[in-house]
């Protein structure tokens, strides 16, 4: 297995993990900044305040793009596999 192999197998392994993980996390950014634009207008300084409206956001969010994060990892998982036989060649 050479260098340049892994390093591939790295590069990837970790822009799976920036597509998968990137709609929650934005999401999660946005509705948490969302609710300090508010408690800072408002006043409120109520730090679980933004808890239930980032769950429920991200709940709605894992709904709407869980089935593409779930094919785009296994569709990776595959190509994993299937390139196994040439690695150590």
């Amino acid at each position: 297995m050479d260098i340049a192999a892994v390093v591939d197998l790295g590069h990837q392994a970790l822009w799976m993990t920036v597509l998968i993980s990137a709609p929650l996390l934005g999401v999660a950014l946005a509705v948490g900044l969302l609710i300090g634009i508010i408690q800072a207008a408002t006043s409120i300084n109520e730090q679980t305040l933004s808890f239930i409206p980032k769950l429920a956001a991200l709940v709605i969010t894992l709904a709407i793009v869980g089935g593409w994060q779930l094919s785009v990892l296994v569709d990776y998982t595959r190509s994993l596999f299937q390139r196994i036989p040439t690695l150590f060649t």
